[in-house]
């Protein structure tokens, strides 16, 4: 599924709210619930404020309304969770999906604010970064083609479990990341290398049979392609995206060592080229994961030793 996210901060005062929902929330809340469930869009857009009109047009609502209920369905139960600045937010189930929707009401009760997201329990757990000790999930020489804290070096940074993800390739001399033309996997370098665990860990997903794309061609419907997740002793998981069809030789529930085969470098998924998609986040679904950033123990950097390192573009990389 699509993410769906709509984001207007309109009047955003610096005001700490207690946890009891408002009566005014309470009542748009409900307003907003009946009217979406009935497709009755234009109601909603009434309850909307005259900034909000402005900056949402009665057009451009209808069809983000419309694109949620295709998507996610009717809403089934909402619930009350708490304010977020001057947000009622609500864990809203509807009929194939969990959203959190925030409402922001003005002084005259009027929607000044609406955000939809997946919705993420607050009791999750923290990880900040990996404590167990990684060495790279391959071998030979690669090189970092996305990594770091920055949209610069990394566009994965404005999403929440692949904040700090890495898109890792095999370039030659020249910077190329294929041998002629690249118009088949084959011909990239990283087509078909093997990917190995960076640590011992337990197998807690793994699919495969998902084909590889013809290069520059994308498959957005499953988009990490063929993938593995690794959890570790330390409830740290380690995920691989894009694996080459039908490579991966490890199964749920299986236990690996440091350094054993997981599957082969491919092209599925929302990938352009071969490449190695790898991040940490703290819980296996990645809908309600926040990723970590991720330190490798021992490794070569532009041919120079670094410890507990993390790597960034443009930078290549081998295990020491």
């Amino acid at each position: 599924m699509k993410k769906i996210s709509l984001i207007l901060l309109l009047l955003i005062p610096i005001i700490s709210f207690g946890q009891t929902e408002k009566e005014a929330s309470k009542k748009v809340s409900a307003e907003f619930e009946k009217y979406y469930n009935s497709n009755e869009y234009q109601k909603i857009f009434n309850l909307f404020s005259t900034e909000m009109k402005n900056a949402l047009p009665i057009e451009q609502t209808t069809n983000f309304l419309k694109g949620l209920k295709s998507q996610a369905g009717e809403i089934q139960k909402k619930e009350f969770v708490k304010y977020i600045q001057t947000y009622a937010s609500y864990k809203t189930i509807f009929e194939r999906a969990v959203f959190a929707v925030n409402i922001s009401l003005d002084n005259n009760s009027k929607i000044n604010g609406l955000f939809v997201k997946p919705f993420k329990e607050d009791n999750l757990p923290k990880l900040e970064r990996n404590e167990t000790k990684l060495i790279l999930p391959f071998n030979g020489e690669w090189t970092v083609f996305w990594g770091g804290d920055t949209k610069e070096l990394n566009y994965h940074v404005e999403s929440e479990a692949q904040k700090n993800a890495y898109d890792i390739v095999i370039t030659d001399k020249n910077g190329k990341t294929f041998k002629t033309d690249g118009k088949t996997n084959e011909d990239y370098y990283a087509f078909g290398k093997e990917l190995i665990a960076p640590c011992d860990a337990e197998v807690v997903l793994a699919v495969d049979g998902v084909k590889d794309n013809i290069p520059g061609e994308l498959n957005p419907i499953y988009v990490p392609g063929n993938t593995v997740i690794l959890k570790t002793a330390n409830n740290e998981y380690l995920f691989f995206a894009h694996f080459k069809q039908n490579s991966i030789v490890v199964k749920q529930g299986q236990k690996v060592k440091q350094g054993e085969l997981l599957g082969l470098c491919g092209n599925s998924g929302n990938s352009s080229e071969a490449h190695l998609h790898f991040h940490i986040q703290n819980v296996e679904d990645m809908n309600k994961a926040t990723g970590a950033k991720c330190y490798f123990d021992e490794i070569t950097v532009n041919g120079e030793l670094k410890k507990d390192y993390s790597p960034i573009k443009g930078e290549k990389i081998e295990n020491e």
